[in-house]
């Protein structure tokens, strides 16, 4: 097959929709497919100019990927005007360049946000070819869920313009069972969104001893570890961390490293500073290569998100890549994720944003290493069986090559 995947973020960005698309189109052109991303210089999120590129129309070749980049206004990811704007002019592009791309069989775009997915249909329009949408967000419900705009006339449009693109859709591939339920009570017939969910490369994301060359760089020899890795934003609710910090600081066995960068990552770096957490430590985005070695220093890996009912529907990728490597988890989510985590006895599920029950589950597990050790062992075994990357890829490329074929 020749494959065309529109997708905004793609490495060296860090983030799930940008490792997702990598570690899927790579499998795909090791099984002897031709597959083209078209995205973004990298950028991804505090919308700045990664060191050493230019943005413009560039093409490379990554893992046998042909990487297609595109010229984008650029924005911080937060906002909703000059966000738009990035996106817009990223659709505007997708589609420019696509349009002198060889014809593909298939013509995939994926989401959060709604524009990449309408440059998708309106290539697949073009080259006649199906449209495949992946859904990683029910967006626009998602920026009204995390305050980034209120519920009006545009919300609504975009509500139908989301509807308009999943019935134009050949296949819908959902990441949750959530969202598949969401959309087949709206009338989307449940044979047209197949569920492909997030899971874990298994050779990069492996158990290890912990890096004490990185743990002394950090500080941390010693030191009880909770980390979170990933996107600092809007949806994350990392306020609670600080909160927890302010109460464990008569602990100084205890320690809180955040790993990522994002909209609210310079914020929470000020109030820190401001209420003296000595015990948390930010160290801004690390490259992919490194995430397993800060997963590896841990103790436990935190996974939250805000108390909000549209995240229930949400399964954060982090849960099974702290999985792969062997550690346990705090889980601030409710819903899908902590059905996942129950099932596979992995961590601590607490009720989100509740900062007493972040401070007890720390507390309990730094004082129980054998219970935070079995569960790490259950994660692994769990997420082998259930979440290699390998077989969700096939997975999905399998619902790529069953689509009815369309005429030349």
């Amino acid at each position: 097959m020749n494959i065309l995947f529109v997708c905004d973020n793609f490495p060296p960005e860090m983030g799930a929709g940008a490792a997702r698309c990598f570690e899927h189109t790579r499998r795909w052109v090791a099984a002897g497919h031709r597959v083209t991303v078209v995205c973004a210089v990298p950028n991804f999120p505090e919308g700045k100019l990664f060191e050493g590129w230019s943005n413009r129309f560039q093409s490379e070749t990554m893992a046998g990927i042909e990487v297609k980049r595109v010229w984008t206004y650029m924005a911080p990811n937060a906002g909703f005007v000059r966000r738009t704007l990035d996106q817009a002019s990223f659709a505007l592009a997708a589609v420019a360049r696509a349009i002198f791309l060889p014809r593909p069989d298939v013509v995939v775009a994926t989401s959060p946000h709604l524009l990449q997915a309408v440059a998708g249909y309106l290539i697949s329009r073009v080259k006649r070819r199906p449209f495949v949408f992946e859904l990683r967000d029910l967006w626009p419900d998602s920026i009204v869920a995390v305050g980034a705009m209120r519920e009006s006339l545009v919300i609504r449009m975009l509500r139908k313009l989301e509807y308009f693109l999943y019935r134009r859709a050949a296949m819908i591939v959902s990441l949750t069972h959530s969202f598949k339920r969401v959309l087949t009570s709206n009338g989307i017939p449940a044979s047209r969104v197949a569920v492909v969910p997030n899971g874990a490369d298994l050779e990069l994301y492996k158990p290890g001893a912990r890096p004490e060359t990185l743990a002394s760089r950090l500080g941390v020899e010693g030191k009880f570890v909770a980390a979170y890795i990933g996107t600092v934003g809007m949806a994350h609710g990392l306020s609670s961390i600080l909160e927890a910090a302010e109460r464990l600081l008569d602990r100084d066995d205890i320690r809180f490293v955040v790993v990522g960068t994002g909209a609210e990552k310079d914020d929470l770096v000020r109030e820190a500073a401001r209420r003296g957490l000595t015990n948390v430590i930010f160290t801004g985005s690390v490259p992919k290569q490194e995430v397993p070695e800060y997963l590896k220093l841990a103790d436990v890996a935190l996974v939250l998100l805000r108390n909000l009912p549209l995240f229930e529907q949400v399964i954060p990728s982090k849960m099974f890549e702290a999985m792969a490597v062997g550690r346990a988890i705090i889980l601030g989510v409710r819903g899908e994720s902590r059905e996942i985590l129950e099932r596979a006895g992995a961590g601590r599920a607490i009720p989100p944003a509740d900062t007493d029950a972040l401070v007890q589950a720390i507390r309990e597990l730094a004082a129980q290493r054998e219970q935070r050790e079995a569960m790490a062992q259950a994660g692994r075994r769990f997420v082998c069986t259930e979440y290699d990357r390998d077989v969700l890829a096939r997975r999905m490329l399998d619902v790529l090559e069953n689509l009815n074929p369309v005429q030349t």
